[in-house]
């Protein structure tokens, strides 16, 4: 602005100073930005590269379209991640595609991790979302109906 003598405007506040100190002091060390663990990086991924099957899921779970509740997408907990996730009702929903064919076991032990944590897991098959998307949203409204475990 003309005739308004130009400040220097510090990059950061410095300490109120009282008498006999001097000009401030160093600044603070910065703040890292929020440290995010692994699972959180590749659930992040997973969001990205939501499959087909999930980005129709995900079409009918957002914005608390059943019974109000949230959900949440490729949700870690603890060293897993589930596709949904209400916390509120403790369900989580998982999606398979035809690769789980051969992985039934660990499917099975992922399915008892996160009981262990508390949730009930529904699975559906990526086909049932595709071709009977109304019975998977009755089946995942009856489990949200019932009380967590």
């Amino acid at each position: 602005m003309a005739g308004t003598p130009e400040r220097e405007i510090p990059l950061f506040p410095l300490p109120d100073q009282g008498e006999g100190e001097g000009e401030g002091t160093l600044p603070p060390k910065p703040v890292p930005s929020r440290i995010v663990s692994k699972p959180h990086e590749r659930a992040r991924k997973l969001r990205r590269e939501e499959t087909d099957a999930e980005s129709v899921l995900w079409s009918h779970l957002r914005n608390g379209q059943i019974e109000g509740l949230k959900f949440r997408r490729q949700f870690p907990i603890g060293d897993l991640i589930a596709d949904f996730c209400c916390r509120e009702k403790l369900v989580v929903i998982e999606l398979d595609g035809s690769q789980h064919m051969d992985q039934s076991e660990a499917d099975a032990r992922r399915t008892r991790k996160l009981e262990l944590c508390g949730y009930r897991v529904l699975r559906f098959w990526n086909n049932e979302v595709f071709d009977n998307i109304d019975g998977v949203l009755e089946v995942i409204y009856q489990a949200l109906r019932r009380p967590s475990p």
